[in-house]
């Protein structure tokens, strides 16, 4: 018993009770994925605002240092702590603190890093930018 091949009329009409059938299945994909996609672009903003807290610490620090070292030696300390608390931006509030000794200046940055929204909670732990420079001679 061999069978018959269908006639292209009953080919084109199989084909075209098939066609839609699968309406939507992009829709239901993408609404699949959603999920990861968002976790994605959360992680990866979550990554950018740790690079920019490293980033601003590290300024701050550069930008204290360098007004410490331009002022008279009594007022070092407190010219290097507004330089470095100037740089900040205001959702990255922070220490800024100074030091001299051996003819060397310091300054020590601390930030936290914000969770998803600057100015908001921040993790527990702290972003720290380090930086020195010799202490300039005035007369």
């Amino acid at each position: 018993m061999s069978r018959r091949q269908p006639s292209r009329r009953e080919l084109s009409r199989w084909v075209r009770s098939r066609r839609g059938r699968d309406e939507g299945q992009v829709a239901i994909e993408f609404l699949g994925m959603l999920p990861l996609i968002l976790l994605t672009l959360v992680l990866l903003w979550q990554f950018v605002l740790l690079g920019y807290t490293f980033t601003l610490a590290g300024n701050a620090a550069d930008e204290a240092v360098r007004a410490a070292t331009a002022a008279d030696p009594g007022a070092r300390e407190g010219a290097c702590e507004a330089a470095g608390l100037e740089k900040l931006p205001d959702a990255w509030g922070g220490t800024v603190s100074c030091g001299t000794g051996g003819g060397y200046v310091t300054a020590d940055v601390t930030l936290r890093v914000p969770v998803l929204f600057p100015g908001s909670i921040g993790f527990p732990f702290e972003v720290e930018g380090h930086a020195g420079a010799v202490e300039e001679e005035t007369g």
